[in-house]
């Protein structure tokens, strides 16, 4: 957005709509993401279940944090999108993966 619309308060409705999907890309896809690492982590993690579960969980926190991030900082939200849906869709690949014994 120029200085100048910013001075004169003008945001179209297509500047609000691009900003309400980078939004959605960060708080829904961020989430997506962080929970198809939870689930790859815990799988991976080598300990007991349970505390396999709780520190891919922490984990999960810091992942989120990365994600809202880096969508905001993103140039395009084709490619804010796009990395929330395949970072998204690998993860939870992986996990399908080692969870249906195709890694043993």
């Amino acid at each position: 957005m120029s200085t100048t619309m910013a001075k004169k308060g003008v945001l179209t409705a297509g500047y609000r709509w691009r900003v309400a999907s980078r939004v959605a890309a960060a708080a829904l896809g961020g989430y997506a993401l962080a929970s198809a690492a939870t689930v790859l982590l815990s799988l991976l993690w080598p300990a007991p279940k349970a505390q396999a579960v709780l520190w891919a969980t922490m984990l999960s926190f810091a992942i989120y944090t990365v994600a809202v991030i880096w969508v905001i900082h993103t140039s395009s939200l084709k490619r804010a999108w796009a990395g929330m849906v395949l970072g998204t869709l690998v993860l939870s690949m992986l996990a399908w993966w080692l969870k249906s014994g195709g890694a043993a």
